[in-house]
């Protein structure tokens, strides 16, 4: 019997609308990366993307557990003798919200040219308005 692997031409790949108010980050993150990767379908293939697309409103409202507002941190390195910054969760969330979920779905991905693919894919918005209405997403409840 020969394993099944679909073709391009047979996927067919529908838009979410994730509401992230009150979520948890983590628990949040793992759903989004599982139906970015297409875990979901059956037709699952694991060296194709076959997942679909992914719309998250409200990313500044996303809730975390114990202490990790205050000791979660982001580090950026530029490469250069003390070019090392380092972010804690809190700021992240005031400043660029966005990136806290958009950061932690990635995380959760391949780290190759699939997960690039995936990655983007991947639409997060502070508001609850998005510009994403013609694709008629579907809510998905999380």
């Amino acid at each position: 019997m020969k394993t099944y692997s679909p073709k391009a031409s047979e996927l067919s790949r529908k838009w979410y609308l994730v509401d992230a108010k009150d979520k948890v980050l983590g628990r949040l993150a793992t759903e989004i990366a599982t139906r970015l990767r297409g875990k979901h379908k059956p037709e699952f293939a694991p060296h194709m993307d076959n997942g679909d697309f992914i719309i998250v409103i409200n990313a500044d409202k996303i809730k975390v557990t114990g202490q990790k507002l205050s000791q979660k941190m982001y580090y950026q390195y530029s490469g250069y003798v003390g070019g090392l910054k380092e972010t804690t969760l809190q700021d992240m969330l005031i400043k660029k919200p966005e990136q806290v979920i958009f950061k932690a779905v990635r995380g959760m991905l391949p780290k190759s040219a699939l997960g690039y693919q995936l990655i983007s894919k991947l639409k997060v918005y502070t508001g609850t308005e998005h510009p994403h209405q013609a694709q008629q997403p579907e809510v998905l409840d999380i």
